[in-house]
């Protein structure tokens, strides 16, 4: 009990000194004395910690609160495991060599990717204890971290620190087949470093430095042959954990292995304004723009945010579905050919958590409300829906083939890539609702929540059943009359117009979507602003294909239900060795799926009609056909991309 209260007390302290900067990597901010070094570049907006925004009932705290039993259901020492293993120690409690202890699917003992689960854990735990202030995620990650450093002491590599041997990082360097040892690496750097920044953790510093000083002394002797060969292998955002130890320590050697991973094969056509992207594989290329941001951020010169900026719109506006989410079989396709990669195997969710990191840099750069119209699309599309409520399970991929259906990881017997990006998203959503400037408050997600502004000393809440419908109240709790603007996100989506009003007098509203609507005044407590949107069907047509389409009801994606004939749903991605076995998946479509609507582009609702007291519930007129939100949709199969009649 007595260290539990010292936790909760250390909390409250992290709390109280939290200071506001641009957002780093997915850091909602910078904790005050934990960075040598601040950040040159000045952005237009800054986010909020993920402590100061406390998440109210709706769909988004439902799927955290799965997400947290899954969490806490996976044991230290099988996280541990492989990295004792390697290390050959082993702890009393373990019950032996492999005895209940090894995990599965791409955690196993002979996968290369082993450990990249217990990196990504460790964000989630420091995220999750961020969101909720729960002590017990603390305590968990405090308990991984330090396993994790006897296993360094015992490896005695220079701070060496993986599930493996070094042997399939020298295997890397010669250019020889090896799968991605640096990636995985990055998560564990990544979580390192997150549980110093949201949990306070030092010793995870220290390991988290150790290994870099280990980076450091065995990669600056490389030659550029070497280099070159060793970065066509996948290393995920390794630059930008690099960076981030370079901004908190002032380590120059940090600094240096950031610029090592830049990849001038792939970064510099993009400099020149060229779409490389077809064939590459998506989540190996996304983030490589994380580390040159951060480094961007750091520094605060260079042509690194228009570089960002340029793949940011090659990939939303000419390699996206409706849903925001991008691929085929992990890789860009051709640009502008969506309709041709209409696959069980689309949209892979590592790529759009990637992907709404990469937005939240270029948000806070520029305050452009495309990038917060974009976070929406994909959080609600994708995100949202990646997780299965019955199991709480996760998807690896989002299909768009006709008549496909999610399929679903297990507790412990997958590890995909996705599920480790999963224990991420769902403890974060608090991360981009909220954003301010010196007197301005951005309101640019429409979920459920209580805002702490401290600087300001005011509480607003909000409350909507978005996307149930598109009204929104925001109550100001406050001591005293404060001045600021209340900028509320007028949506690209809200093409029927706004009502705003503020303690039930309606306002003006000359905005136009795609706009922040405006409302500057002092306010004291129980000021009430309210918003409505009414929200109408869309049309999303693919780019290369005007005769088939998707459905939307304001900003969310709208999906046919097919059933359940010969679904089975859970992980068939048994063999780590040969991880793209998933691509011989068989969906086993029953020929009878209808995958055509007959409907006049103009007048949606005149052939799709609303289904009498089912929220969020429509039925075609002409098909009979129920449609659905996609992020609800699960267990069942579904159609997205319809043939137009």
């Amino acid at each position: 009990m007595n260290r539990l209260r010292f936790y909760l007390f250390m909390n409250v302290i992290v709390l109280l000194v939290a200071l506001k900067v641009p957002a780093q990597s997915h850091y909602p901010g910078q904790h005050s004395g934990k960075f040598a070094l601040q950040d040159k570049l000045v952005p237009k907006l800054y986010s909020f910690e993920l402590q100061d925004v406390k998440l109210l009932d709706s769909r988004f705290k439902q799927n955290m609160e799965r997400e947290q039993q899954w969490l806490m259901s996976i044991g230290v020492n099988r996280l541990l495991h492989s990295f004792r293993n390697n290390a050959g120690v082993f702890s009393a409690t373990e019950g032996g060599y492999g005895a209940g202890i090894k995990l599965a699917g791409w955690e196993s003992p002979d996968c290369d990717l082993r450990g990249h689960t217990t990196g990504h854990i460790l964000s989630g735990l420091a995220l999750m204890y961020a969101s909720t202030g729960d002590a017990k995620y603390k305590l968990r990650g405090d308990s991984i971290v330090a396993g994790l450093a006897v296993v360094q002491d015992a490896l005695k590599q220079d701070g060496y620190l993986s599930a493996y041997a070094q042997g399939l990082i020298d295997r890397n360097i010669a250019g020889k087949p090896v799968w991605a040892p640096w990636y995985t690496l990055h998560k564990i750097f990544s979580g390192l470093i997150d549980q110093y920044l949201y949990c306070n953790n030092t010793q995870a510093l220290d390991v988290a430095t150790k290994m870099a000083d280990w980076a450091y002394k065995k990669l600056q002797p490389l030659g550029a042959e070497q280099r070159t060969k060793m970065l066509r292998n996948e290393f995920g955002g390794i630059n930008e954990s690099f960076y981030n130890l370079y901004a908190i320590t002032g380590k120059g050697e940090y600094k240096w292995l950031g610029s090592f991973f830049y990849h001038n094969e792939t970064l510099d056509p993009l400099k020149q304004g060229k779409d490389i992207l077809d064939t590459k594989h998506a989540n190996t290329y996304i983030p490589k723009l994380l580390g040159l941001t951060r480094q961007y951020e750091i520094e605060g010169t260079g042509d690194a945010d228009s570089v960002a900026s340029f793949f940011w719109n090659t990939v939303i506006n000419h390699h996206s579905f409706a849903t925001g989410s991008n691929s085929d079989k992990e890789h860009f396709f051709r640009p502008d050919s969506q309709s041709s990669h209409l696959t069980g195997f689309t949209g892979e969710n590592c790529n759009t958590y990637n992907m709404l990191k990469l937005t939240r840099h270029l948000f806070s750069h520029s305050g452009d409300i495309k990038y917060a119209e974009y976070y929406e699309k994909a959080l609600y599309n994708h995100i949202l829906g990646q997780q299965d409520p019955a199991t709480g399970m996760i998807s690896y991929f989002l299909p768009m083939l006709p008549g496909a259906h999610k399929v679903y990881s297990t507790p412990d017997s997958s590890f995909w890539c996705c599920v480790g990006s999963g224990f991420e998203n769902q403890a974060k959503y608090g991360e981009a609702i909220y954003y301010h400037a010196q007197n301005d408050l951005f309101i640019n997600l429409f979920i459920p929540s209580e805002l702490s502004w401290k600087e300001k000393e005011i509480n607003i809440i909000q409350q909507t059943n978005f996307p149930g419908s598109g009204k929104m109240q925001f109550k100001i709790e406050s001591a005293a009359i404060v001045a600021f603007g209340l900028n509320i996100r007028y949506p690209l989506w809200a093409t029927a117009g706004a009502i705003v009003k503020v303690n039930g007098k309606k306002i003006s509203v000359r905005n136009i979507p795609g706009s922040y609507i405006t409302i500057n005044r002092k306010w004291k407590n129980g000021d009430i602003a309210e918003v409505d949107f009414p929200m109408t069907l869309q049309i999303i047509l693919p780019n290369d294909n005007p005769n088939k389409a998707a459905i939307a009801f304001g900003p969310v994606v709208l999906a046919g239900l097919m059933g359940s004939e010969g679904f089975k749903g859970t992980a068939p991605y048994s063999n780590p060795t040969l991880h793209n076995d998933y691509y011989t998946y068989n969906y086993n479509i029953p020929e009878s799926i209808s995958t055509s609507l007959q409907l006049n582009k103009n007048k949606l609702n005149d052939a799709i009609k609303p289904v009498a007291g089912q929220l969020l519930t429509f039925k075609t007129v002409k098909e009979g056909i129920v449609l659905r939100p996609l992020y609800d949709i699960h267990r069942e199969r579904y159609v997205v991309y319809w043939d137009l009649k």
